[in-house]
C-alpha cells in the first residue's frame, strides 16, 4: 500500500496537550482558523460530484446534504447503481481506464440488518460491509473474522469487513481542526463519508482488489498465551477507531476533538489506559520514547517477534539511537506477519512484510513477559 503513516512524536503530543489546555477553537501557527475548517457537508465536494455523476447518490434541489445520515434505502440504491455503473462501463473504473474490481458487476449487495427500515441510518461498519460484498471480498472478510475469533481475540462482528475496507483505503481520516467529523464504526455514516468511500471504489483498480484478496486470504494468527490474548483483545476491539493526533482515549477525556488514537497513543490505550500490568513496562508516551527506553540488547528483529510486541518504524536502523526524527510510527504485532496500528485509515491491519510497514521497520520491543 502506498499510504504513509502520520507522525507520532513528542512534538505533536506536547502541542496537542497545550492546545487542549488552552482552547480547541484555536489551532497551531499555520493551521486554518476554526471558522475556515471544512464543514461536515462539503469537506469532500469533488467526491460528492463524482458519485453524483456516476449515479450512485442523488443531489436534491441543488444540495447533496453531505452532513446528513445515509439511510438504508439510499445505501441499497447506491449498491444497485454501483453494479449498474460497472456493467455500463464494461467493468472499468478509475480515471485511468484501469480494469475494474473483480466481483463488482452483478453482486448488488443489500442492507438487510434486523430492525432496519428504509429510512433508518446505516452505520459506517454496515456500509463498509456492503462495499466489501460489492467488491466480491466477503469470503476474505469472513476468513479474517473467523481467524481472529479462533485465536480467542473476540473480534467485533465487523472486524473482518473493516480490515478489508481499510486495507483498500476506503476510509478517510480528518486532519486536526476537523477531527470532530471523524466517525466510529458503529456511528451512522454521513452522506459525505459514504461519497468518499464510493468514490474510492470507483477509483480502485483490479490490481488493488486482487492484492487485497491475495494478502488477506493468507491472514493467519499463531497460538497465543492468555496474556497476549488479553492485550490483543483490546487492540482488535478498536478496529476502525479514528486516528486522532495526540489521542489516547476512546472519548474526549484527553481534551481532544474526538476519541481515538495516534500511533503510540494506540499502544498507550492498549497497555496503559486499560490498566494491564504490562503497561508498567512502558514509560514514554511517543513512539521514539517507547523505542528508546529499552537497552539495545532487548531490541527484537522481525524474526523474533511475538504477539503483543511493540513495533517501531521510521528511518532508524536496528542499531540506531532512537530519536523523534527517526522513529515516527508504532504498531502492535498480532503475529504471523500481521500488525494492528493507528494511521491513515484509523486503527487497521496490515502485513509487516509486504506493505510500507516492512520497508520502514526498525525494531520491536517485548512488554508481555
Amino acid at each position: 500500500m502506498a499510504q504513509t503513516p502520520f507522525a507520532c512524536t513528542r512534538a505533536h503530543v506536547l502541542r496537542m496537550s497545550l492546545l487542549a489546555a488552552a482552547s480547541m477553537a484555536t489551532f497551531w501557527v499555520g493551521a486554518p482558523a476554526a471558522g475556515a475548517a471544512p464543514s461536515a457537508a462539503s469537506w469532500d465536494t469533488p467526491q460528492q460530484r463524482q458519485v453524483i455523476a456516476a449515479g450512485l447518490l442523488a443531489d436534491s434541489a441543488g444540495s447533496f446534504n453531505g452532513a446528513g445520515h445515509l439511510s438504508a434505502a439510499q445505501a441499497n440504491s447506491a449498491m444497485s447503481a454501483l453494479t449498474a455503473h460497472m456493467q455500463d462501463t464494461g467493468g472499468e473504473t478509475g480515471t485511468q481506464g484501469e480494469q475494474g474490481p473483480e466481483g463488482v458487476a452483478g453482486t448488488a449487495a443489500a442492507f438487510t440488518a434486523p430492525a432496519q427500515t428504509a429510512q433508518n441510518p446505516v452505520s459506517v461498519a454496515a456500509f463498509d460491509r456492503l462495499l466489501v460484498e460489492e467488491l466480491g471480498l466477503e469470503p476474505v472478510a469472513a476468513h479474517v473474522q473467523a481467524t481472529a475469533a479462533a485465536a480467542g481475540l473476540r473480534p467485533p462482528s465487523f472486524f473482518g469487513t473493516e480490515v478489508v475496507a481499510r486495507f483498500l483505503e476506503l476510509g478517510y481520516e480528518h486532519p486536526v481542526g476537523s477531527q470532530r467529523l471523524d466517525l466510529f464504526p458503529t456511528e451512522p455514516i454521513s452522506r459525505a463519508q459514504a461519497a468518499w468511500s464510493l468514490a474510492g471504489v470507483l477509483d480502485l483498480s483490479s490490481w488493488s482488489v486482487s492484492a487485497a484478496r491475495e494478502s488477506l486470504s493468507a491472514f493467519e494468527l499463531p497460538p497465543m498465551s492468555s496474556a497476549q490474548r488479553q492485550a490483543l483483545q483490546i487492540a482488535v476491539s478498536r478496529i476502525g477507531y479514528p486516528y486522532v493526533w495526540g489521542g489516547t482515549t476512546d472519548n474526549t477525556a484527553d481534551g481532544l476533538e474526538h476519541g481515538g488514537f495516534d500511533c503510540s497513543g494506540f499502544a498507550w490505550r492498549v497497555y496503559k489506559v486499560s490498566g494491564l500490568p504490562w503497561g508498567r513496562e512502558i514509560g514514554g508516551r511517543t513512539a521514539a520514547e517507547q523505542a528508546g527506553e529499552i537497552p539495545r540488547s532487548q531490541r527484537l528483529t522481525a524474526g523474533q517477534l511475538e504477539p503483543g510486541d511493540l513495533l517501531f518504524f521510521g528511518t532508524a536502523h536496528f542499531n540506531s539511537t532512537a530519536t523523534e526524527s527517526n522513529v515516527t510510527h508504532e504498531g502492535i504485532y498480532l503475529g504471523d506477519n500481521w500488525v494492528i496500528h493507528s494511521s491513515g485509515q484509523g486503527v487497521y491491519v496490515l502485513p509487516l512484510a509486504g506493505s510500507w510497514l516492512g520497508s520502514s521497520f526498525a525494531w520491536g520491543r517485548r512488554v508481555i513477559r
